[in-house]
């Protein structure tokens, strides 16, 4: 495991912010932390950056304890955390040797390296006042892949981008991943994007952990079928005696084990008229909003 973090919680003022989570993340695995403003997704990665500690828990970076040995843990990490503050009266490749002075010195043959791979080699001698949002999260993962990290810890990074930076950030992670079996763990609002780009996900509600695992597993979990039908009065109950529900706009959950063929047979035979019926895959903000909403 690249990072583990095992039965954290945390309180502030007296109100839970985090109840025992806990989640993994392999070697080379691109996982997303979802869920609703203020369900703790920002403390959890305070806490695995060792900003934040925890009430209980810990953190495990490739066997190393952040609580315990947090400069250590840390030298495999690189991050983007809230909101990337710069010097705006400098020029960008000023605030890279000032701000990886703080860690451990600057090294300026791997930042043009870098700076070319994030596309800023054309304004990297501009003032940051100057840079638009994009070039600012640019410059800001170019600060996170100075240390040549092993894993990728990202806070929204996608937030303000306009659809061509979204799908640029995209794939220069998957790029990452695919030539230096690069670590990230990000969270967003953007699920598309999480699942287009994440192996897999853990979602918090109000602290706690109500699912991790797989992003395919996820959206495949249940068979949903989308059915336009009359008398739902009649079809529901129908549905129900089979072992599944009714879900809103026209959709209806089964169990894996029931062959759909035995629902409609069901309903012709009570009368049910029906116009439509087929298969859904779920999006994974789908199966979030049944998670979060159930």
């Amino acid at each position: 495991m690249m990072l583990e973090a095992k039965n954290l919680s945390k309180a502030f003022g007296g109100k839970p912010a985090l109840k025992n989570v806990g989640f993994s993340l392999g070697r080379g695995e691109i996982h997303g932390l979802l869920g609703h403003n203020g369900a703790g997704k920002s403390t959890t990665l305070g806490i695995i950056l060792g900003m934040v500690a925890p009430d209980q828990g810990e953190v495990l970076i490739d066997g190393i304890s952040v609580q315990e040995h947090r400069g250590k843990a840390l030298r495999k990490v690189g991050a983007i955390f809230e909101a990337p503050a710069f010097y705006d009266y400098m020029t960008g490749w000023d605030n890279l040797k000032i701000l990886m002075s703080y860690s451990g010195g600057f090294d300026g043959k791997s930042a043009r390296e870098v700076v070319k791979r994030v596309g800023l080699e054309q304004r990297i001698g501009s003032k940051v006042r100057t840079y638009s949002h994009g070039m600012r999260q640019r410059l800001a993962l170019a600060q996170a892949l100075l240390p040549e990290p092993e894993l990728l810890l990202l806070d929204e990074p996608t937030d303000g981008l306009d659809p061509e930076g979204i799908k640029w950030f995209r794939d220069f992670i998957l790029e990452l991943r695919q030539e230096r079996g690069m670590t990230v763990l990000f969270n967003s609002h953007l699920l598309s994007e999480v699942e287009q780009m994440c192996d897999r996900v853990a979602i918090l509600r109000e602290g706690q952990l109500v699912f991790e695992g797989s992003v395919r597993n996820l959206a495949d979990e249940t068979p949903i079928y989308q059915a336009d039908l009359e008398t739902w009065s009649v079809a529901g109950p129908v549905v129900e005696r089979f072992g599944g529900s009714v879900l809103q706009a026209g959709r209806i959950a089964l169990p894996v084990s029931i062959d759909s063929a035995q629902v409609l047979e069901e309903w012709v035979k009570a009368g049910v008229r029906v116009r439509e019926f087929s298969k859904v895959r779920r999006s994974l903000e789908d199966v979030y909003m049944e998670i979060l909403d159930g």
